[in-house]
């Protein structure tokens, strides 16, 4: 998948949104469908209302939200204008319709999905539209444009334009993120993805799908603490990654997944995903400052690994980096360091002397050893972790933005700031290019950048009121 620049993206949105509003006053009197796409729902309403606002007072808006149940275009629109004088009299009007986002993709038991439902009532009764003359902005995502065209041929082919607006966010699950549990779901629709897919299924199937599943094989199958896992870590990596549109409610649901995998796998003694899966929750309660949870989880963690894996195994070097981090975050200094440094000593005798995970833990040792004032230690384990991010990892890895940052936070911290700005600009450049600049690491490496011209200038006024 390309990567847009953060600016590319305004850009690429500013034209859609001139063209959709051009669209819209060029309709008046006539049915015209125009198609948006948006897979960020915030962002969709922010469209939403900045074009009402501009064509307000002229053009008349109303929104039109599709029933799941009946997600018929048609029979919403008619129920709207016989309620409504001014659209009965064909008033200018703009008629804006959303909910399709909440119709699931898998039929869950049912003969049809809700979204076929909906492409056959747009293919079966598009003729019917003609009696409402107003331009009809039908708000989709990204999955629902990648079948609309193959499952109601005709409604597409009377589109006047697609609008499509690129975001970060997105409600959507890529196909890839699914495919280890495929042969868990009997769905037609799902056989015939393809794992290439970038667009697949609704992130509020997932609910539905955990149901359906449970009541076909019961609550304490095996692989069922499989599938809360792997829906926990879809939660997560949709946290870390920025992606999803309401953080806390996402975050929770990781929690949740996670929670209920360990509660299986205790029951099962399936030992190995146990303590992965302590430490997922472990880090999601570190996260959000919950540290009298998150520790007895990694202990958990490291004694079952200890006593399941060889001495020098990595996961083990995980286990004590995690649990380092934790009591770092506390203060508990003289705890971490030789923590971090078991977890380095093992990864160094376990793994290639130029993997990313023994950058992560150099990076995470010279953290601890910057907090304390011991820059002279930082320096060089900061410098290894960027050579072997370069090395290992591709050119835009947000890794080797977190790098360069660390390491501008240390010359920083020491005022040495000609030697941090290149690096905060280099950290900058890859963090906005690999994950969006909304994204909280490039905010952070913004901030950083910010306070640290705002101390050059402090000091740069300071000298200049010195007598």
């Amino acid at each position: 998948m390309i990567r847009y620049h953060a600016s590319d993206w305004e850009e690429k949105n500013e034209i859609a949104y001139e063209d959709l509003l051009v669209a819209i006053e060029a309709s008046e009197g006539i049915l015209s469908i125009l198609i948006a796409v948006c897979d960020d729902n915030n962002f969709r309403e922010q469209i939403i209302a900045r074009y009402e606002a501009e064509l307000a007072p002229e053009i008349r808006s109303y929104r039109v939200t599709l029933a799941r149940g009946e997600p018929s275009l048609r029979a919403a629109i008619a129920e709207l204008v016989q309620k409504d004088e001014y659209l009965q009299n064909q008033g200018k009007a703009v008629l804006t319709i959303t909910g399709t986002e909440q119709l699931y993709f898998l039929k869950l038991g049912a003969e049809r999905s809700e979204q076929e439902v909906f492409f056959g009532y747009l293919q079966w009764t598009r003729e019917g539209l003609r009696e409402f003359p107003y331009p009809i902005v039908l708000w989709i995502n990204n999955q629902i444009l990648s079948n609309l065209s193959k499952k109601a041929p005709d409604f597409w082919s009377w589109r006047k334009g697609v609008f499509r607006f690129e975001s970060k966010k997105t409600a959507l699950i890529p196909i890839r993120e699914i495919s280890p549990f495929r042969t868990f779901i009997d769905d037609s629709d799902m056989a015939n993805k393809d794992d290439e897919d970038p667009y697949f299924l609704p992130i509020e199937d997932l609910q539905q799908l955990i149901q359906q599943i449970e009541q076909q094989r019961g609550t304490k199958d095996p692989n069922l603490a499989v599938l809360y896992s792997r829906i926990g870590n879809i939660y997560k990596r949709r946290v870390e990654r920025g992606e999803c549109q309401d953080y806390q409610k996402e975050q929770e649901l990781a929690i949740e997944y996670f929670g209920r995998a360990i509660a299986l796998e205790k029951e099962l003694r399936l030992l190995t995903e146990l303590a992965t899966d302590l430490n997922n929750l472990a880090l999601l309660y570190e996260s959000q400052g919950r540290y009298s949870e998150a520790e007895p989880l990694y202990l958990q963690a490291i004694d079952i690994d200890k006593k399941s894996l060889p001495a020098d195994h990595p996961g083990i070097a995980t286990d004590l980096n995690n649990l380092a981090g934790l009591y770092e975050s506390q203060g508990r200094y003289s705890e971490a360091e030789p923590l971090y440094l078991q977890a380095l000593d093992i990864d160094k005798k376990s793994l290639p002397a130029d993997h990313p995970e023994i950058a992560t833990h150099l990076n995470n040792l010279a953290g601890l050893y910057r907090n304390q004032g011991r820059y002279s230690e930082a320096e060089p384990l900061y410098l290894q972790a960027i050579d072997i991010n370069k090395k290992s990892l591709p050119a835009d890895h947000p890794h080797i933005a977190t790098g360069l940052n660390n390491l501008a936070e240390l010359y920083r911290s020491q005022g040495r700031y000609s030697e941090a700005e290149p690096l905060y600009l280099q950290a900058l450049e890859i963090s906005d290019r690999a994950l969006g600049a909304n994204h909280p690491q490039p905010v952070t490496i913004r901030k950083n950048l910010e306070r640290m011209r705002a101390e050059i200038a402090s000091s740069n006024s300071h000298s200049a009121n010195s007598p």
